[in-house]
């Protein structure tokens, strides 16, 4: 009689478990993503093609999580500029961005930059930061070679695969694209 006991409090502890279990997976993680910033050092700074493309790389980075599973969360625009009080405030103040992730519901805000210190290359960098503690999860920057939108769009998978690694480990770059020769 006992055993039967035991057996039933088992049963229900692991079905408990596996209930608990399976809605922390099914728990989608939300990032919050702030448009990305330029600082062009170049001799020919901020020139229409680097505004353009730097504009680009949100939605992009949107796209390629999104595609992942993980959720994301909008920041209206008026109030990223109301929390940024200059260039790169936001990217070397954590606390500040997150908080305005956490105003947003989002776990996560990435506060990104486009430094281009050459025609040659640029750095997509990024700041991973949890908006429940305003620590910062990790530092990310990728390379890109010239200012090619197939190019910029290959360094953006490259960045949110690095960020996957730190959040789900769930995101699956595409395969590379070929070219008949």
């Amino acid at each position: 009689m006992m055993r039967k006991k035991k057996s039933g409090l088992h049963t229900l502890g692991y079905a408990l478990f596996l209930c608990l279990f399976t809605v922390g997976v099914c728990a989608e993680t939300s990032i919050a993503i702030l448009d990305f910033e330029l600082s062009d050092v170049t001799m020919a700074p901020k020139i229409p093609a680097e505004i353009e493309r730097t504009a680009s790389i949100k939605a992009m980075l949107e796209g390629e999580l999104k595609r992942a599973g993980y959720k994301i969360i909008s920041i209206d625009l008026n109030a990223q500029h109301e929390a940024n009080s200059g260039f790169g405030y936001l990217f070397d103040h954590n606390d500040v961005a997150a908080e305005l992730g956490k105003k947003v519901g989002a776990d996560y805000v990435l506060v990104g930059r486009l430094h281009k210190p050459s025609f040659l290359f640029a750095y997509l960098m990024g700041h991973l930061v949890k908006t429940g503690s305003g620590g910062l999860i990790e530092n990310y920057v990728v390379e890109t070679k010239g200012g090619d939108k197939k190019l910029t769009l290959k360094a953006v998978e490259t960045f949110a695969s690095n960020m996957d690694k730190n959040l789900d480990n769930i995101y699956t770059p595409p395969p590379p694209i070929r070219t008949p020769r």
